[in-house]
């Protein structure tokens, strides 16, 4: 993927970025060239134009400069204000003078219709690609996958074990990698997936041996056990465990620790017992991915079930 075509936030620390966005001259350069830059969004004015901080030179972003709509889409004001204190990508349109100052016109609109045409708009189903989580909804996080332009990563795509919420999996502004799932192409949408980057059943368990306790996160009770997950696309059934002749009742989203009576490929099962469960914020590990993101760009299809078992648990990606 090109650089330029990266989610936004990107390209703002790299030195190449700053020595375009110091200067008039640099800014020429940079207009010539068709480069894509970024910068931070300063304020938005009573004309809703965003006012972008370029070192000194005062950039402007018109209204319909700030955002390309696609098929559908509608500019909502909420979209621009929402940019102030972020960075925006842009390309230079030219200059122009106000009360004797020079002014650098700005579009990031530009800027996302070229990334669409050159790079989202030839994904296919399959392509593996980095994306920045924006903001979260209880079915689904939305994600940059390019110069601002959005994808939805829903619930269910987040990993294998359940989660309520996307928060219990990501946090706003973490970059991660995700799986291209399908492709809207009359809405000029995509969607992408992540539990296919992080591990077939057999990949997780073999992190696991029985005999050992391990700590893990309660997910689901139920009447004939609680589901605890080990490892995001890893979950086991533990038994409950009786204190002093009571029953031991955790809740979702405790920290558990469980020890494993077993592991059973062919019926792609762990078996569990409850040690003991309490409140509290348990420790976020980094999202281990068990392809290389930086070598393998694409998926024809991923089976996460063992050979042998009765369910097959896979994803065929397909360009329909």
């Amino acid at each position: 993927m090109n650089h330029q075509y990266a989610p936004e936030g990107s390209l703002i620390r790299l030195a190449e970025n700053r020595e375009y966005i110091s200067s008039v001259s640099g800014l020429e350069r940079a207009m010539n060239e068709g480069r894509i830059l970024e910068s931070t969004a300063l304020l938005c004015d009573n004309d809703m134009r965003l006012h972008v901080d370029l070192y000194g030179i005062r950039g402007i972003m018109e209204r319909d400069e700030v955002l390309f709509c696609r098929r559908g889409e509608v500019l909502k004001d909420i979209a621009i204000i929402t940019r102030v204190g972020k960075p925006v990508c842009f390309k230079v349109l030219g200059f122009t003078k106000i009360n004797g100052e020079t002014v650098a016109r700005l579009s990031r609109r530009a800027a996302q219709l070229e990334c669409h045409r050159n790079y989202l708009s030839l994904l296919c189903p399959g392509d593996i690609i980095p994306a920045t989580v924006t903001h979260m909804e209880g079915f689904g996080a939305f994600v940059d996958v390019g110069c601002g332009l959005s994808s939805l990563l829903s619930v269910d795509t987040i990993s294998i074990s359940r989660i309520s919420h996307p928060s219990d999996r990501l946090k706003i502004g973490q970059t991660i990698h995700t799986v291209v799932k399908s492709v809207d192409r009359s809405r000029e949408r995509i969607f992408v997936s992540m539990r296919e980057l992080l591990g077939t059943w057999e990949e997780n368990a073999a992190q696991f041996k029985a005999g050992q306790t391990v700590a893990g996160i309660i997910r689901s009770v139920e009447n004939y056990g609680v589901f605890v997950e080990l490892a995001p696309n890893l979950a086991g059934l533990a038994e409950l465990r009786e204190v002093e002749n009571e029953r031991m009742i955790p809740s979702v989203g405790q920290y558990a620790a469980v020890y494993i009576k077993s592991i059973i490929p062919e019926r792609m099962k762990i078996k569990l017992v409850l040690i003991d469960s309490y409140k509290g914020e348990p420790p976020r590990s980094e999202l281990r991915y068990f392809i290389d993101c930086n070598k393998v760009t694409h998926l024809d299809r991923w089976q996460y079930s063992p050979n042998g078992t009765q369910k097959t648990v896979e994803t065929v990606f397909e360009d329909i």
